[in-house]
């Protein structure tokens, strides 16, 4: 798969999402802590545990020496109240600079996610999780074959600014999601490494409904505009320096599904050399199939709305 036939991709999955939701109005049925939506953004999970399915996300990574083309597919179901699994796997191409091209499945990943603490006066919510890389499972044939499983507790945590004064109204559409992790290998031979990912968004949904309608017209006005990082911290001695990237992007949120479009700019050399890029699709399931989807499978109160 080449760069341009990414391109085209990337191209087509927009034109269609934005055919089918471009003349909607959001309806924001999940992610909420408050006035506060929390959408689901590419490099940062989010911390809610709610029924959500991302399909496609495309990554082109010219960073890597290996100028890496993702495809990932990832679904969560919520099984209790505020508990949620989910699944993942990704699709991934190599062109390696003097070697043959490889192609082939990283290894499946799941997810753990409960929502522990939430305040919604003051748009805040803390959540705990883990992930889970079974070894094993991914291609051999790949450069990257992993036959050891990664266990990754996380600390998941949103917060809004609406508690600031009028005279810094025009800052409340301002919100960060953040995620902390530890990977702990089932290999002693692996570095154990700091994983630290966060988003920093402006809302202009938020801004035109609960600051001032300044009546910016769709489909700019369901735009949120961010900027990500992520970044990997390997704790072992002598070990490599942090590598990571900067993600400035934008959301646009439709009705049933938002798209996203972001940058991944590499923090030093030994992240990469090169800029790369990312697109998302998330379709909201619970808003599309709502008697299947938006609510635990177990003790499932349809009268406590807890997203």
């Amino acid at each position: 798969m080449t760069y341009f036939k990414f391109q085209k991709m990337a191209v087509a999955a927009c034109l269609a999402v934005l055919a089918f939701n471009i003349w909607t109005t959001k309806v924001q049925a999940h992610g909420l802590e408050g006035d506060r939506f929390f959408p689901p953004t590419p490099l940062t999970d989010d911390p809610f545990a709610v029924d959500e399915l991302s399909l496609p996300e495309l990554q082109y990574n010219p960073a890597t020496a290996s100028h890496e083309i993702d495809i990932t597919g990832s679904f969560s179901k919520e099984i209790f109240p505020k508990f949620a699994l989910s699944i993942q796997d990704t699709y991934i191409n190599l062109n390696p600079k003097g070697g043959p091209a490889q192609d082939g499945w990283s290894p499946l990943a799941f997810n753990a996610k409960y929502q522990l603490w939430e305040i919604p006066e003051h748009e805040f919510i803390l959540s705990i999780g883990s992930d889970f890389t079974l070894g094993g499972t991914g291609s051999k044939a790949l450069y990257s074959y992993q036959y050891y499983t990664t266990y990754t507790p996380n600390l998941y945590l949103g917060k809004g600014f609406n508690e600031l004064p009028d005279c810094l109204k025009f800052f409340r559409p301002l919100a960060i999601t953040t995620v902390t992790g530890y990977d702990l290998y089932a290999n002693a031979a692996q570095s154990n490494a700091l994983e630290w990912s966060g988003s920093v968004q402006y809302s202009i949904p938020y801004l035109e409904q609960n600051v001032m309608d300044l009546g910016i017209p769709r489909p700019f006005r369901d735009m949120i505009p961010l900027v990500e990082f992520q970044m990997t911290t390997p704790t072992n001695k002598n070990a490599v320096p942090t590598t990571g990237t900067i993600n400035p992007g934008v959301l646009w949120e439709g009705k049933y599904c938002q798209i996203s479009f972001e940058a991944s700019i590499p923090i030093n050399s030994q992240t990469g050399p090169e800029v790369g890029g990312l697109f998302q699709v998330q379709i909201f399931i619970d808003d599309l199939f709502p008697k299947i989807f938006g609510h635990p499978i177990f003790f499932n109160d349809k009268n406590n709305d807890n997203k």
